[in-house]
Formats: structure tokens, sequence, C-alpha cells
């Protein structure tokens, strides 16, 4: 592994690990096995480690999921192998870290709620848009204004709420989220396989709650 991939992993451990505030460039240095000297060869500042860890792991969290819907046989078993996907990073995300991003570094925020919006919501909508072909989504449905309001539901999954306010309630919550976004979409013939998938890929993620 390249010095500057070991950084940005360490950094995104740490940050998701134990949040924004209070990760220093000593623990990323420390986490990464290299120099502070080397890490400041690569990056001037926290903030310049946050910017670019936060945006480098946007980038890859969307690759994966680009290429979990891509071997999906149906838009159903997409959205339920992505909603696993998911369940396994929130099992490493410290509720607070998304909110003490937005709050201590808005530009790095601003950066991954827009690669939100321009592949996030464009991934969702295209698969409600094949539900629909396929006859596993309700065709009443608008695909644009459900994929943002998907995008924007799992981003208030990542805020210290009412709802959340540890990694178990967290998964909890994103489960239940999405779940509820499913059946409020799917024809009967899409709640029958989703009950499908449901059971293969979500059962273990169940377990572990």
């Amino acid at each position: 592994m390249e010095v500057l991939e070991k950084i940005l992993t360490s950094s995104i451990e740490l940050f998701s690990q134990y949040g924004f505030k209070t990760i220093t460039m000593d623990d990323i240095a420390r986490r990464a096995g290299i120099s502070k000297k080397t890490l400041y060869q690569h990056f001037a500042n926290k903030h310049e480690v946050v910017n670019e860890s936060v945006t480098w792991y946007k980038h890859n969290t969307t690759e994966n999921c680009a290429v979990v819907i891509g071997e999906a046989e149906n838009a159903i078993e997409a959205m339920v192998k992505i909603i696993a996907f998911f369940d396994g990073l929130y099992k490493r995300i410290n509720p607070m870290a998304m909110f003490e991003m937005q709050r201590f570094f808005p530009e790095a925020y601003k950066k991954f709620r827009d690669l939100l919006i321009e592949r996030d919501v464009m991934m969702i909508r295209d698969n409600i848009v094949q539900g629909m072909k396929e006859g596993l989504y309700r065709e009443d449905v608008n695909p644009e204004l459900l994929a943002r309001f998907r995008i924007e539901s799992s981003l208030m999954a990542l805020q210290p709420t009412l709802m959340v306010n540890d990694r178990a309630n967290l998964m909890t919550v994103a489960l239940d989220l999405g779940e509820h976004f499913m059946y409020g979409i799917m024809t009967p013939k899409g709640i029958e396989l989703y009950k499908k998938y449901k059971a293969q890929y979500l059962k273990q993620a169940t377990i572990s709650i």
C-alpha cells in the first residue's frame, strides 16, 4: 500500500471510530505507521487530510455500490444488497462523526453531500426506474423525488438525534428506514422478492444487532 493510501485509509478508520474533532495529526501518523514529517509532506494540516480522505472514501464507497448493483439480478436484489452493504459500514461509524464533520469541517461535508447528490441519487433513481420496468416497484412513484428522499433519510440516520444515540441504534434505525422505504414503493411481486433477499442478505445483519 502506498503512503498516501495508508494515510487516507488510516484517517477514515480514525474519523469513523472516534469522530473528527479529537483526532490529531499525531494520531493519523501513528495509525498509518509513518512519521509526522512524512504526513506533512503530503498534507499541510488536518483540514486537508479531512477533505481529501472524505472525498476518497466517498468515491470508493460509490464505486463499491455500483459493483453491487451491477451484479444483482433485479432492482430488488440490488437495493437489498446495498442496504446490507451499508449495514456493514454503519457497524464501524461513530454516530457523532457526521455531525462533527458538518460542524467543524463544513468544506468536507459540502463535498461529501455534493457527491451524494451527484452520484448516489442517480444510482437510486436508476434503480427505481429499473424496478418499475420490472414490475417490482409501483408505476405511480416519482423516481427523482424518492431517490432524493432516500438519500436525505440516510443522512438523517447519521445525525445524533432522538432516533440515533449509539452504533447499535444507528444500525437498527438505518435498517428500519431502508425497509420502510422499500415497502413504500414495492408491488406485491416486489414484496415477495424482497422477503427472499432479506432472508438471504439481511439475516446476518439482523442477528448482529
